[in-house]
This record gives C-alpha cells, structure tokens and sequence, in this order.
C-alpha cells in the first residue's frame, strides 16, 4: 500500500493505493470512500480485493485529511469535488466505486455532477430523510440525538443515536415521547468530556442527511447505479432509505451480506461478514453490464 497526498486548493487530501496504476488487468480501479468513517475502515474490505487495484481516502477534515478552508461542515457536493479531483489524479480513467453510508450520499452527488467518473456505483444504505414517508418524524428523531449530545456529551449522544438507528420501522410519536437513553445500558461513558465536534453526532453533517439525490442527472449518466441494504439491518432507519432510495430510482435495493458495517471485521466491536461481503460485492461488480 503506497499513501499520498492531494494538495488541493483548501484541503490536503491523503488517500491509499494498493496495487498499481494504470491497474494490471485494465479493470478500472475500485475506490471505497464512506463518511464519516475515513479510509481505515475499508481495512478488512480491501484486503479481500487484493486481485484488483483498490483506493482508499480520508474525507476532508477527517482521519488525515487537512482542511484549510476554517469550515467543519460536510457537504455531499464540496465532499463530491473532492471525489472527483482524486479520480481525476489517479489517471486511471473511471472507476468503480462502493460507497458506505455518508460515502453513499457522496457518491450519488458525485455520480449526478461527474456522470464519466464511475462505471458502476454500489451505495451501501446511503442515509436519506427525504425518501422516507416518515421524513418529518425522521428529522425530529435526529435532532433530538443532536441535543442529546449537545446538552450531556459523547457517551449520552452516541446512546441516543443507536437508539434511533435501532429503531424498527417508522418514527412514531411513541418513540419521540421516549426519555434518553442511558448510555451505561450500551456500555458507553457517563462523563462528558466536554468535546463537541463528533462528526456523527454534531450537525457537521446534516447536509448529509439533507440531500436530495438529483434523480434526473442520475438516470442520464452512464453509471450502473446499485442501491445496496444490509440483510440484517430489519426495518431501521438505513434499511429503509436504502429501501426508499432505490425505489426512487426506479429499482429494488440488492440484498447484501451482515448489516450497516457488513465489510467490518472485529476491530471495531461491530462485526460483520467480511467473507460474505466481499463475495457479493464481487458479483455485483462483475455482473454484465446493461
């Protein structure tokens, strides 16, 4: 794995390579990019692509990734610019691209402004308020996280956010009405440390959650778009706007191995099927075009 850098005019951007480039088989390079998780976590997914050349980045701000711009705010299209100034300095032609979570959000407004970047885009449970039919309730479930955090700190923030994420089926006012959760239920921190700047549970990314997929743009390009949901995510929050991203785009989702983190392995507390994955997104990938 060889890392470099890409200076760009407000943010140094670092991103991995293994393999080479051009790439050895003439298959287009396989970028893995999420939000807000960095590059670190493609870790175990990567290692089971060792037949392909596969690339890897820090989003801006994030794990490596130094911004010079004084903002903290993610945004799918500035995050998408960034995206497309990386493929462009691969020089490898276009990619193909799995995209985890906010990296799925990235990716479709990627897709949508950059149509000759990526030939096929998988979007791992990319999270939408604006697919759902309980939007608004949506909204409200995750402002309340957002408090949470902002009044107790990380541990009470995080509790309240698996609490919403766990959650089945549609926002109801029976779970709004819910008191906060405990943290120490989820073994997590009492004490506040007082920081304030997750890039989870802060508003740094309620463009994320924001943004409307420009379904138009999507459909004119040349991308084979593939919405992807976790065959154990259930009915929650992810399962359903991957659910109702797809069905926006005029497909079904396709049915992937484990949940959420599916590509993780342990070392992260949250296993997933690693194996499993990979041989579906093998597929996937490889499938005919058309």
């Amino acid at each position: 794995m060889q890392t470099h850098t890409l200076a760009l005019p407000d943010v140094d951007l670092a991103y991995d390579v293994r393999g080479p480039l051009p790439t050895a088989d003439g298959r287009p390079p396989l970028l893995m990019i999420g939000q807000p998780m960095d590059a670190a976590g493609f870790r175990a997914l990567a290692e089971r692509f060792t037949d392909r050349t596969v690339v890897t980045y820090d989003p801006r701000g994030l794990g490596r990734s130094v911004r010079r711009d004084g903002r903290v705010d993610q945004t799918p299209e500035v995050q998408a610019g960034d995206v497309h100034a990386l493929i462009e300095a691969l020089g490898a032609g276009p990619v193909d691209l799995f995209a985890s979570s906010g990296g799925a959000v990235t990716a479709l407004a990627l897709v949508a402004a950059h149509p000759g970047d990526v030939v096929t885009l998988v979007a791992h449970e990319p999270p939408i308020f604006s697919v759902l039919p309980d939007a608004d309730a949506a909204r409200r479930g995750h402002a309340r996280t957002r408090e949470v955090y902002q009044a107790k700190g990380a541990g009470a923030g995080m509790a309240a956010f698996m609490a919403y994420s766990g959650w089945q089926g549609e926002f109801t006012e029976e779970y709004l009405a819910q008191p906060a959760p405990d943290p120490a239920a989820f073994g997590l921190p009492t004490e506040d440390d007082g920081s304030r700047d997750d890039p989870l549970l802060s508003d740094r990314a309620l463009a994320i959650v924001e943004y409307r997929p420009d379904v138009a743009a999507l459909a004119a390009a040349p991308t084979r778009v593939v919405i992807a949901v976790g065959e154990e995510t259930g009915d929650t929050f992810t399962a359903r706007t991957a659910i109702g991203t797809a069905a926006l785009l005029g497909q079904e989702a396709t049915v992937f191995p484990s949940h959420h983190g599916g590509f993780l392995d342990g070392e992260y507390g949250w296993p997933g099927k690693p194996d499993e994955f990979a041989r579906t997104l093998r597929e996937v990938l490889d499938a005919p075009q058309g």
